[in-house]
């Protein structure tokens, strides 16, 4: 058997296969379970919400722009993904600004999910990121259109609404990432 989808189904899931791990056409472990908007793994055979491909190489901007576009349908946790390709991909001293925009994609997400500990302290290790890499980035405050001051101090806000008992409708949390 070659993938989840050669493999005898489960009876107990459907449309979970027997093996128990999923895997994709390399034999890597991926689950495929479906997702809703914040991540969250969903029953096999449940409607998602799509998943970002994973390993796309965008341009900055087109990052930016997918990223915004997730965060506004309150889907923090796929912009983070959005993030995290750029993280991977991108010349080595842009790292540690999209891994830090990405940290504050997962932090909105553990928000939204009602993971006050984890979404606060995420919230805020993105923002130390982005304010880091601008200080030592000279003169880039706005990467991309990025306005970085203005996103450090959106999560900044938003871990001390978290932490002050705020619920978090995702969407209508998300930050401007261009100001």
């Amino acid at each position: 058997m070659d993938s989840p989808a050669d493999s005898p189904l489960d009876s107990t899931a459907p449309d979970r296969p027997v093996d128990a791990r999923d895997r994709d056409d390399e034999g890597r472990a991926r689950n495929a379970r479906p997702r809703d908007g914040l991540g969250r793994p969903l029953p096999y055979g449940a409607d998602g919400v799509p998943r970002q491909p994973e390993g796309v190489v965008r341009p900055p901007g087109e990052t930016v722009v997918e990223a915004q576009r997730l965060l506004d349908e309150g889907k923090p946790f796929h912009a983070h993904e959005v993030f995290e390709d750029a993280w991977k991909s991108g010349p080595g001293e842009e790292r540690e600004l999209w891994r830090g925009l990405a940290q504050l994609a997962v932090g909105l997400t553990h928000a939204a999910r009602g993971n006050v500990t984890g979404g606060a302290r995420l919230l805020r290790r993105g923002a130390g990121a982005v304010t880091d890499w601008a200080a030592s980035a000279s003169g880039r405050e706005r990467p991309y259109g990025i306005d970085l001051p203005g996103v450090a101090g959106w999560a900044r806000d938003l871990a001390r609404d978290v932490e002050g008992g705020a619920a978090v409708d995702a969407g209508a949390r998300a930050p401007r990432l261009r100001g």
